[in-house]
């Protein structure tokens, strides 16, 4: 295991095994905590076989439903009907047939602006947790699933943006995108996601080669920067590693 803040690089052998080992991970997390269990996950293109995986016949049967909650670390400022929309690709994918309604958090989207989405999400944060201030002793959060963007990025934290360095607020909004889709979006901040036993990256597929090298070379990009202040881990496949630690595998 990992020191606290240092991530563990684990490589799997192409998507699906990924997929299968991330599911796993997602189960010991949910078998190591026999109260309310809080999963906080991720959108994008990452965590869909995922999803898919946990809501299968051979998965969803082991998931103790009605004890844990499901909240999202990031959305794009656009409906729920919205394709776009992260947390409605997960609740149409796995959520909606298994978890009661009222152990789905997703971020509002609805308001009038991604500044008040976030307020109102860090205040329903806040009453999940029973508290406006994060103890370190106290995660938040069982599990945060995490994705690596093109240009670094990781929730809706950009490199570069004002947002990546807010430490007081638990949610942001983010007026601008960094990269497609270019819609403004909400985000959880980095000490928000930090409070979690395990945060867990899923990198995957060739086009990811290039940005894993900047992370694995210790660029200080957001998903670089993002750390539990638990166990980190990086889960990676074959196809999105560096030729030179490939080759050397």
């Amino acid at each position: 295991m990992a020191a606290a803040g240092q991530p563990e690089l684990i490589v799997a052998a192409d998507a699906e095994a990924l997929a299968r080992a991330a599911a796993e991970r997602v189960m010991a997390r949910i078998a190591a905590n026999a109260g309310r269990i809080a999963i906080c996950l991720t959108g994008g293109s990452s965590p869909k076989k995922l999803y898919q995986l946990l809501g299968s016949d051979a998965w969803r049967g082991k998931i103790p439903w009605d004890r844990v909650h499901w909240f999202i670390g990031d959305e794009r400022f656009v409906p729920e009907s919205d394709p776009l929309n992260n947390m409605a690709v997960a609740r149409a994918t796995f959520l909606d047939r298994n978890a009661p309604s009222g152990h789905i958090h997703p971020i509002p989207t609805a308001a009038e602006s991604p500044d008040q989405s976030a307020e109102t999400y860090a205040r329903e944060l806040q009453a999940f947790y029973g508290s406006e201030s994060l103890d370190p002793a106290r995660p938040l959060f069982d599990l945060v699933l995490m994705g690596a963007g093109p240009d670094g990025h990781t929730a809706s934290l950009f490199p570069g943006y004002p947002e990546i360095e807010e430490m007081q607020r638990w949610v942001v909004g983010v007026p601008k995108a960094n990269v497609a889709p270019f819609v403004p979006r909400v985000s959880l901040t980095l000490p928000v996601l930090a409070s979690c036993r395990e945060m867990l990256f899923e990198i995957a597929g060739h086009d990811k080669q290039p940005i894993l090298t900047r992370l694995l070379n210790g660029e200080t990009l957001p998903a670089v920067r993002a750390r539990s202040n638990g166990e980190t881990v990086w889960l990676v496949d074959q196809a999105a590693l560096p030729e030179e630690i490939r080759g050397g595998r």
